[in-house]
């Protein structure tokens, strides 16, 4: 069993649109600038989207705790 791309990639969009709210009220709890937090939350938008897109391909080629329905 395997994921089509497409599905990873909407699996990584869903996923990035709340980990980036997550990122961007650390950001703003931490800096207390809204400027500051809506550029760090901008920026990791890109970068983690590439970077989990990626790692959920690597992970789809493993077998590892994949179980057959029969």
């Amino acid at each position: 069993m395997s994921e089509k791309a497409y599905r990873t990639a909407i699996k990584t969009t869903s996923w990035r649109f709340f980990a980036t709210i997550d990122t961007f009220i650390i950001s703003y709890l931490i800096t207390g600038s809204l400027v500051m937090a809506s550029s760090i939350g901008v920026i990791e938008v890109f970068t983690k989207l590439f970077l989990y897109y990626v790692h959920e391909r690597a992970w789809n080629r493993i077998s590892f705790g994949r179980v057959m329905k029969t």
